[in-house]
């Protein structure tokens, strides 16, 4: 499974490149400056949340834990409500969907912490 951590860190890394140069590019002359900043701050999280999945892989990779794919999992589910929620308002103008933006950083947060636990108990 560990594997599959680090090909979904690479897979999110180049779909959070492309979502931030169609953000930059495409998206410039056709959505408000709030919406603009709206979709950066979604690719934004969703590469350091890559990259993330990048670490959980690799540190899998040497000891794997049912942590680590606690941890993976939890920054797989915050990418796609975190960011997709920031996507789709910018995109849509919808401002509801930003109601589900927090329980995509809830996700990212237990990431994080389960993968500092993980880190630890195989450092100890």
């Amino acid at each position: 499974m560990m594997r599959w951590w680090i090909v979904l860190g690479a897979v999110n890394a180049f779909l959070s490149v492309s979502a931030g140069a169609f953000g930059a590019h495409a998206l410039k002359s056709r959505l408000p400056q709030d919406l603009q900043v709206i979709f950066e701050t979604g690719a934004r999280y969703h590469m350091y949340h890559a990259l993330g999945l990048i670490a959980v892989g690799l540190l899998g990779h040497f000891r794997p834990s049912s942590l680590l794919n606690g941890a993976g999992w939890a920054m797989m589910v915050g990418i796609i409500l975190f960011s997709g929620s920031l996507y789709a308002l910018a995109l849509s103008g919808v401002r509801v969907l930003g109601a589900i933006t927090p329980l995509g950083g809830l996700g990212f947060l237990a990431g994080w912490v389960l993968l500092a636990v993980a880190a630890w108990r195989t450092t100890s």
